[in-house]
């Protein structure tokens, strides 16, 4: 059972609704918090040489939650935390704004590090949360490094995606080279030949 003094505020912001910094900041301080920890995820100018306009959340918002919700129960199963809050951002965001932001307070400083980088590292690898980039000669969907990293790890661990045996539960998902996995009765995997779009964060 959760201590009375641990809290976790998780909310994905529907679009139009900046991050109000100072709030989730305000929810994790505490009298008995000696450090707490942020971490801003901000909309930049540039990517690889290229003009970006803003960049397009997309989410399922139930499923978002849950994950977000399930990666701050393991962090405090990891860390001393006395209080987490998450925010990420739906619609545009215009280079300069904030798409994603962590606060995390605890008693010590070393607890909180930790612990916020964790929180956005698991965050951009499992949320089902979609990022389109506005560019000045076009726009794309983009994957994370996070995310193709789990992919890449989860692809290993089940089996390859090139014909060997892989696990039931990737039916109908994309396996470690990128292409979408379906699984027949006996467990072996046939690759479609397209690429799809996949899910990211940031």
């Amino acid at each position: 059972m959760m201590a009375a003094e641990e809290k976790t505020l998780v909310e994905i912001l529907e679009e139009h609704n900046p991050i109000e910094l100072a709030k989730y900041i305000n929810y994790v301080s505490a009298p008995q918090a000696g450090a707490i920890a942020t971490f801003s995820g901000t909309t930049r100018d540039t990517f690889e040489g290229k003009v970006v306009l803003e960049l397009r959340y997309e989410a399922y918002t139930p499923m978002a939650i849950r994950y977000l919700k399930s990666i701050c129960s393991s962090a405090r199963s990891s860390w001393n935390l006395h209080s987490i809050a998450v925010a990420h951002r739906l619609g545009p965001v215009p280079v300069g704004e904030t798409s994603v932001f962590i606060a995390i307070s605890s008693v010590h400083r070393i607890d909180v590090l930790d612990a916020c980088k964790y929180v956005i590292d698991e965050l951009k690898a499992t949320v089902p949360i979609w990022k389109k980039e506005v560019l000045a000669n076009g726009e794309v969907w983009k994957e994370n490094s996070e995310f193709l990293e789990r992919r890449l790890e989860l692809g290993k661990k089940d089996g390859d995606c090139c014909g060997k045996k892989v696990e039931a539960e990737v039916h109908d998902k994309k396996g470690c080279c990128g292409t979408k996995v379906k699984v027949n009765e006996e467990g072996i995997a046939n690759n479609s030949t397209g690429h799809e779009g996949s899910g990211e964060v940031d």
